[in-house]
């Protein structure tokens, strides 16, 4: 394949550093992530990102089908020309915002669950990953590309400053493991961070399943807005508008001291105190109405 550097520059386009355009240039790296990824001939992948070909061609040789989201409009000429040069008839490329993508009907008309790959684009990154919690029941496995800094708050433990919102959402419904590193020079424009290649296994069902999905990431993300607060005050000045007694109450009733703080909390704490939350909230709707 063609340099991302010389084919970008032979069609006067440059990257854009708002849609964080860093485009993998080694193909052996490219080739690398698609087998350790483990992807078989029956599988059908959403690719995130699909830029200039560089996971698009290897895992098109790998699989199925592949459907490939590029948002950026310059380049999808480029990208449907580099399938034909590869002789790839096997990809779908879809001009579209991954955040808005409904991935419903893709599932509903390949009768399976995806396989998401992408080399994320590293400023909305964790909003993708939200968004593919949100939208995980059409998704098998996913196999993404991160920034090291994102990587290790992804997968941290609870008790340390990388555990946040995003630890607790993925790790609620998620295996995750690292499968490569890939270094920054590899990449053009070159980033000033390497990268590190995340699998996400999806469960059919959480282990500790929250009552309200819903509630409980208003609750994961309520707790870490105010991560220097005690829990106790972090929720009664959140958008929950649990008075300070009512979320002491709630946190002794779940066994939580309130002057813990959010980074603390295990998963199945979290849910523990969203249940107990959510019930009582049905409760008063309920005391409410009667």
């Amino acid at each position: 394949m063609t340099s991302p550097r010389t084919l970008l520059a032979g069609h006067d386009i440059r990257a854009k550093k708002q849609l964080g355009q860093n485009f993998l240039s080694d193909p052996s790296t490219a080739e690398m992530i698609v087998r350790r990824g483990n992807f078989d001939a029956r599988d059908v992948i959403l690719e995130i990102g699909a830029g200039l070909g560089a996971l698009t061609v290897p895992a098109a040789r790998a699989v199925r089908t592949v459907y490939a989201v590029e948002t950026d409009r310059r380049l999808i000429g480029l990208l449907k020309t580099e399938l034909r040069l590869q002789h790839l008839s096997n990809v779908t490329v879809l001009q579209e915002n991954i955040l808005k993508l409904d991935m419903a009907p893709i599932a509903d008309r390949e009768q399976r669950r995806l396989q998401v790959l992408g080399n994320l684009p590293y400023n909305i990154s964790s909003q993708i990953l939200v968004w593919l919690i949100n939208a995980r029941k059409h998704v098998d496995r996913s196999v993404l590309m991160f920034q090291s800094e994102l990587a290790r708050r992804i997968g941290a433990a609870p008790g340390g400053k990388d555990y946040g919102r995003i630890s607790v959402m993925i790790q609620y419904c998620a295996d995750v493991k690292t499968i490569a590193g890939v270094q920054s020079p590899l990449f053009f424009p070159r980033p000033q961070v390497d990268s590190e290649i995340l699998e996400f296994r999806f469960h059919p069902k959480p282990r500790t399943a929250a009552s309200d999905e819903t509630f409980f990431f208003r609750l994961v993300k309520a707790a870490f807005s105010k991560r220097r607060k005690t829990l106790k005050n972090a929720l009664a000045a959140s958008e929950l508008h649990l008075a300070a007694d009512d979320a002491r109450g709630s946190l002794q009733a779940v066994g939580i001291d309130p002057v813990r703080r959010a980074e603390t909390l295990t998963v199945t704490e979290f849910v523990r105190l969203s249940n107990h939350l959510a019930a009582r909230n049905t409760n008063l709707e309920i005391r409410n109405k009667s």
